[in-house]
């Protein structure tokens, strides 16, 4: 159980990040929801791990590509719950196009929110980390960070871009005790894509037939917190898409 513990969460207010929000209050952490645009929807979320679970939580809007913004973000989650144990980065955007028509300010936007935002979330909990020697990093990033996907070079390039820094901060952080992972979820059913007309042609490119859930992920960051042992590693949530 993970009762004392304080989980941030990014993109926390709707879809995957509520999942998993939900996930680790469930099991007892107190839960820090980070997001960017929509104080209603964090809200309710807040309210309703509060009620369901009995666990402390706060909301803090906050744009993670904006390091400054960021720092400040992370220092009020210190002073509110005195330390930080878990990380998931999961605030992402789209803004899909070929390349070929791809403007470099929706190139760098999404790079910008999607990789750098994570970055600088760990580099400001990481000092806290090394000094607790504990914790657990947790990227979202995405089978089109493995496979690619047309239409989505920037996109790709951000998730491509966790996988290699989810590894690097396995790496410097293994001997402080602190874990690092990665979730590549394939097509999950959320908000953003409940409306696409083509779910029978992607149910068919998916070995195990259906277009997973945000609480499949949210089950995965579950075993992610728990697994002590796991460090580095990337685990689809993608019903076989990228195998």
């Amino acid at each position: 159980m993970l009762n004392g513990k304080t989980a941030v969460v990014t993109g926390g207010s709707r879809g995957i990040g509520a999942a998993v929000a939900r996930k680790l209050a469930s099991k007892g952490a107190d839960i820090a929801i980070v997001y960017s645009s929509d104080d209603n929807a964090a809200m309710t979320v807040c309210e309703e791990i509060k009620k369901d679970f009995s666990v402390n939580c706060r909301t803090y809007r906050c744009d993670v590509s904006d390091f400054e913004e960021a720092k400040k973000t992370v220092t009020a989650i210190k002073n509110n719950f005195g330390s930080i144990y878990i990380l998931v980065n999961n605030a992402g955007i789209t803004r899909d196009g070929l390349c070929a028509m791809m403007s470099e300010e929706d190139f760098s936007r999404v790079i910008d929110v999607n990789l750098v935002g994570a970055f600088n979330m760990i580099r400001h909990c990481i000092a806290g980390f090394i000094r607790q020697r504990g914790g657990r990093i947790i990227n979202i990033s995405s089978v089109s960070g493995i496979m690619g996907n047309a239409g989505q070079a920037n996109y790709s390039a951000s998730k491509a871009g966790l996988i290699g820094l989810t590894k690097s901060i396995a790496r410097e952080l293994a001997p402080r005790g602190v874990t690092c992972n990665a979730i590549a979820p394939g097509f999950i059913l959320t908000d953003m894509t409940k409306d696409m007309a083509q779910q029978d042609e992607i149910k068919a490119r998916i070995p195990l037939g259906s277009i997973g859930s945000a609480e499949d992920v949210a089950c995965a960051a579950a075993f992610l917190v728990e697994a002590s042992y796991v460090t580095g590693e990337v685990l689809r949530v993608d019903g076989g898409l990228a195998m």
